[in-house]
Parts: structure tokens; sequence; C-alpha cells
């Protein structure tokens, strides 16, 4: 999308959006201009050409300068609704792709920016945060490579394990969380009252045991009850990558005439979250919803589909930080959480300088939400 005239103001600012988040990129544009109270001519967005060769080499380039411009580059590594011509034959693009791609913008950059920011939702190689015996650090590695390129800052969400960060102790990493945007679309959309919350409803439930210390974190704001799910794999074989798993065993209160919010960082092909729902209704469990902060849905949602028609769950919560087909947005068993205008907030504070700590508060709003403690903040306030 070719970018409009642009100004000199605000911090020199530019958005580089690639492909994979152009939506995002339009959306964040819109909401700063708003924000500066800029013109409709004017845009942040920056002019790119992102081309591919018929023997599937690529470049990027930039169509205008960024000299002493504060540049943000938008990156969706899991959009694989991205394609290319590759020998004549249609390819979807995976998250290599589109790290090479973030590395071609700041090559293309060529050191004239004041500064280079990557934001990067879904974080690259993050599903393979440590190592096990012989075997690839994707995540550090890629860091590393983006630390070593000069940039000065990631932007990431709901990474899988935090911890990555010391890969990168001397660069700014910031890990955020849409906790309370996530929690704020269930209540609203679910006409959840905040009597029932008091009455103690509702129970939140770990998948596994390493999702149990975000489970927690929703059962405290929340003030539920919380249950886990403890996957027994079978660890002599190994299935699609991973160890299968064997059997869900439950550890909590009885879930009986109870509503369930199963969460996690991630849906990936969703069995496990579907063995759970079934299992929960054999329990008699009442409504079942799952919040997460990426919905991949690696094998479709033919099965969701399948147990949403059955009763075996009521809704699946996700924001639009990576990539999901219409097929998918369009069903009565999904609802997508916007969070452009959340992005675009951390950007401007960055871009000032300000502190984006009141951002970085997983509670922000939530108790407001829950109780009449505090009204939640706006997202203007915020």
């Amino acid at each position: 999308m070719a970018s409009k005239k642009h100004g000199l103001s605000y911090g020199e600012m530019g958005l580089i959006a690639l492909k994979s988040m152009s939506t995002i990129g339009r959306e964040v544009d819109e909401w700063l201009k708003k924000k500066n109270n800029k013109d409709e001519d004017f845009s942040y967005l920056i002019d790119i050409t992102e081309s591919r060769f018929s023997n599937g080499e690529a470049k990027v380039q930039i169509n205008e300068s960024v000299r002493g411009k504060d540049i943000f580059i938008l990156c969706d590594i899991g959009n694989y609704g991205c394609t290319y011509k590759m020998f004549g034959s249609e390819n979807r693009m995976g998250p290599d792709e589109h790290f090479q791609d973030i590395k071609r913008v700041i090559s293309a950059i060529n050191g004239k920016s004041h500064r280079i920011n990557v934001v990067m939702p879904l974080l690259y190689g993050s599903r393979q945060h440590r190592r096990k015996t012989r075997e690839s650090l994707d995540c550090a590695m890629a860091l590393h490579e983006l630390q070593n390129m000069g940039i000065n800052g990631i932007y990431t969400f709901d990474v899988h394990d935090p911890n990555v960060q010391n890969a990168i102790p001397l660069l700014s990493f910031e890990n955020i969380y849409p906790t309370a945007e996530i929690v704020n679309a269930l209540i609203s959309t679910e006409n959840i009252s905040k009597q029932e919350l008091a009455n103690n409803e509702m129970i939140i439930i770990s998948p596994d045991t390493g999702a149990m210390d975000r489970a927690i974190y929703y059962s405290n704001v929340l003030r539920q009850d919380i249950g886990l799910y403890y996957k027994r794999r079978d660890y002599t074989k190994v299935v699609g990558g991973k160890n299968p798993i064997v059997e869900h065993k439950y550890i909590g209160r009885d879930v009986e005439g109870m509503d369930i919010l199963i969460v996690d960082d991630m849906i990936a092909s969703g069995g496990s979250v579907l063995d759970i729902a079934k299992e929960l209704k054999k329990k008699k469990a009442n409504r079942i919803f799952c919040a997460v902060s990426f919905a991949l849905f690696t094998e479709g949602p033919e099965k969701f589909n399948e147990y949403y028609e059955a009763g075996l769950i009521d809704k699946v919560y996700s924001t639009n930080l990576t990539y999901v087909p219409e097929e998918i947005i369009n069903q009565p068993w999904f609802h997508q959480v916007n969070l452009s205008n959340l992005v675009a907030k951390f950007l401007r504070r960055i871009n000032l300088d300000n502190s984006v700590s009141r951002l970085l508060d997983k509670t922000r709003g939530i108790k407001g939400i829950v109780s009449d403690e505090e009204k939640a903040p706006s997202v203007e306030e915020a």
C-alpha cells in the first residue's frame, strides 16, 4: 500500500508493515493519526515493495526515505495466508520466510534510520524455547541475529516462555499480555455479570502444567476456583514431532453445573482443548469457553465445528495478532479480539520514550470489569 505525504513531526515515526500484518498496520496508522490530529492525507506507513523471483528468492525495497526516523517493523511470522509462486507452484509463506523478510527490511534500511524496532506478536521459534539434548534453539539464535543487525527493541505478545529474553540481556525486549482485552470480550459477549463472578460460578482450567501460571493469574483476577488437567504422555513414541497424549487427568473441585474457562497461550491443532472439553462435559460442566492469545488451528476448523454442533464447546476467544482465515473467523464458536489499538498505544509510547509500565500491567482494567473497586480505563485513557 503506497503511503501518503509524510511529515517530520511526531518523533519522525515510520511504520513498515509487511504483508503479513498489513491490516493491523493500517489500523495502527489510523489510530495514530487520530490520536495526533493528523490530516487524512497523512500516513505513518512507509511504502515498500516485497518481491519474489520465480525461483523463490525474495527482496524488499523501501520506496521512500527513512533517514532519521523511528522505524517499527510489523510482521506476523504465523501468517500462512501469504503466498508466492515458485517454479510455477503456489507456496504458503512459513515462519522462516517471514523472519527472513524482517532481516531484509533491516538490510534495506541500511543504517539510515534513527532507531529500528521489531514488532513480532507471535515470536519466531518461541514454541521451542529451551534446548533438550542435541537440538536446535532457533528462537535464541534469531534474537541474536536481530541484535547483531543493530535493532533497538523487540516487542512481542504472550511469548511461550518469557525467559527466552535472557538470550539478549542488553536489548530491549517487551512481552505484552492481552489478558485484559480477552477477559473484557468474554464477559461482555457472554453477558457474565459481576454477581455471577461473585458467586464463584466459573472454574478456570489449565490444560497442562505448563499453563498453570497463566491459569492461576486468571483465577486470581477473576476470583474463581482453578482446576488442572495433567497430560500423561507416551514418551516411547514421537508423533508429529511430539510425544502423544495417552490420558488427561483432572485435579480440582467438582465442575458439575459450572461454567468453564480453559486458558492457554495458543491453540495449535486444538486436540488437547477438545479432549478436555469432552471430559468436562462427562462431568456435567455447563458452558465451556477457551481463551488464548494465538489461535493457529493447524488442522483446520472441522473438529471444532463437530464439537460445537455436539454442544461440547461454546466459544473460543483469541486475538487478531496472528493470521486466522475467514472460514474460521466467521464460525459461531469463534470470537476474535482486535488488539490493533493496544499495539498502537505501545508504539506511540515507545516512540515518545514514555513509560509502558501501565500497558504491561496484565490487571489493566480487569478489577473494574469484575468488581466495583475501580473503573476500567477506556481505550484512550490507556
